[in-house]
């Protein structure tokens, strides 16, 4: 008889699930899409009410699609599902009956600007970074959870806990809570990375009570219940079914990707970019992110670097160029043939990314976009060249940081994501970048990781199996040198682009 798993991986815009039987074999996939609320400039939150229907949704999709084109397929078969989540941020505040309060602020959020500057006055620098690895920016979820104490003392005074996107979910299906390790690390400012628990001297120097994390703390593919009777029965699926904790998104689909050794290192490039790599090294004045890995000892540690706007800048600009009269976004293919014929550089235009602030390695929450170098001859297709350049940029910055770091890299790149669609965009990032671009074949990235966790959890998967993964890496573009020669002296000025420019952003921002 035929075992199955279910992966599922709640993100910024979808949620996406994918069902699996031996070896990885994908028998169903199913996605939810949505928008994050963004009710100020530099605000980004959302209701976890839409997280859970989504999920819950995907999970219900894969298994009716699964009875409709698996022969033999039987619910019963499904033997564990595991789910990851976007960097939730803040956390959910839910009260002790597990309502939310507010919607939960989340890693694109940069509204937290005071909170991170009085951190930076009245805490511990150093001490922060050698307990958690991170340091101290309104990315992190610790400044979000000081800005709901400031401005909705009535939420914070109410609150329970404060939950991430897939422990909200996984309390839902289970009636257990718990949180991972890999979205714990996350959070910044509060996670003890040597010791793996929350750390009591930060909690209390930021003045967050303890009472407020949750508790229990699993490693990521740890099963953290089974599934409710009532659950089971609204997405399809017997009580009981084993319901793991995953991990962040951007460290699940570096798992997908096969990574499980140091040395190996992948960009996710979707709504946001995350460049990372597994390291047991942390050193956060290199100016990148770090949490636990969502596999192997709890020793390993994923670092990335992080652009807030990646894909997010390619929607921006097509709804830019949106026609009025139907409706329509700028058509994405016609935009990409365009591009490939202008030459690499966009003939002297360059794009700073910077779109809802910065992440790494600037970690500046009042920078801003800006086309540089703009001229009467350049037309639509400079632009959105000019745009995925940008990009490119920034993740060369990130991997720059990194390997100051003394991080030593495989040669190739794996990138994964949305943009791993796009021919054009992995030639320019291997020219950018110099080195060979790598993507999977299959068109699913932290579900598969997700699902693979599950996989391993109930015996369906041997550890050499984990680590040979159960994706189809492709060489996609190898890096041109005469491209290549462009981009340095275009990288160049990127780099020196923000430092002239910071001052003037600063003054414009509100």
């Amino acid at each position: 008889m035929t075992d199955y798993v279910i992966g599922v991986d709640i993100g910024t815009q979808s949620t996406k699930a994918v069902l699996c039987g031996a070896r990885g074999r994908i028998v169903a996939q199913w996605t939810e899409s949505y928008q994050p609320d963004t009710p100020a400039p530099m605000w980004a939150e959302q209701w976890p009410q839409v997280w859970l229907d989504a999920a819950l949704g995907c999970i219900a999709g894969c298994v009716r699609r699964a009875g409709e084109s698996e022969p033999g397929f039987r619910p019963q078969q499904v033997r564990a599902l595991c789910i990851s989540s976007l960097y939730g941020g803040s956390g959910i505040p839910v009260d002790a009956d597990m309502t939310p309060l507010h919607p939960a602020l989340i890693w694109l959020d940069r509204r937290a600007r005071a909170e991170a500057d009085w951190t930076r006055a009245n805490v511990d620098v150093a001490r922060l970074e050698a307990i958690t690895g991170n340091g101290i920016d309104s990315f992190y979820g610790f400044t979000k959870m000081l800005w709901l104490k400031q401005h909705r003392p009535e939420v914070w005074a109410k609150t329970r806990w404060l939950v991430p996107p897939n422990a909200f979910v996984v309390r839902h299906l289970t009636g257990e809570l718990a949180i991972d390790r890999s979205s714990a690390g996350n959070i910044g400012g509060v996670y003890d990375w040597h010791t793996h628990t929350w750390s009591r001297e930060l909690l209390d120097a930021l003045g967050i009570p303890l009472a407020l994390m949750p508790e229990r703390i699993v490693a990521p593919g740890e099963i953290v219940g089974g599934l409710t009777a009532t659950a089971g029965a609204r997405l399809g699926l017997p009580a009981g079914v084993p319901v793991l904790g995953g991990g962040i998104d951007a460290a699940m689909a570096t798992f997908a990707a096969g990574v499980t050794r140091p040395g190996q290192h992948v960009a996710m490039i979707g709504t946001s970019m995350c460049w990372g790599f597994l390291t047991r090294e942390v050193d956060p004045r290199h100016g990148l992110v770090s949490m636990p890995y969502v596999f192997g000892p709890k020793e390993d540690i994923y670092v990335f670097g992080g652009a807030s706007t990646a894909g997010g800048t390619v929607t921006w600009f097509r709804e830019l160029l949106r026609d009025e009269a139907s409706g329509q976004t700028a058509d994405l293919g016609a935009l990409e043939a365009a591009a490939r014929d202008v030459t690499a550089g966009a003939d002297g235009l360059v794009f700073l990314p910077y779109l809802m602030g910065e992440r790494s390695p600037i970690w500046d929450d009042r920078a801003s976009g800006a086309f540089v170098g703009l001229t009467l001859f350049h037309k639509r297709a400079h632009l959105y060249r000019a745009v995925l350049e940008g990009v490119a940029y920034s993740l060369r910055h990130n991997m720059d940081a990194g390997m100051r770091g003394a991080a030593v890299l495989d040669e190739a790149l794996i990138v994964v994501g949305g943009a791993a669609k796009s021919d054009l965009w992995m030639q320019i990032i291997a020219d950018v970048v110099g080195r060979p671009v790598r993507t999977i074949d299959e068109e699913v990235e932290a579900p598969m990781g997700d699902a693979l966790l599950a996989a391993h959890a109930v015996g369906l998967a041997t550890e050499d199996e984990v680590r040979r993964g159960w994706v189809t890496l492709r060489e996609r573009a190898q890096p041109d040198p005469a491209a290549k020669r462009v981009y340095d002296e275009r990288y160049a000025a990127y780099l020196a682009l923000y430092p002239a420019l910071r001052d003037v952003m600063h003054r414009l921002r509100p």
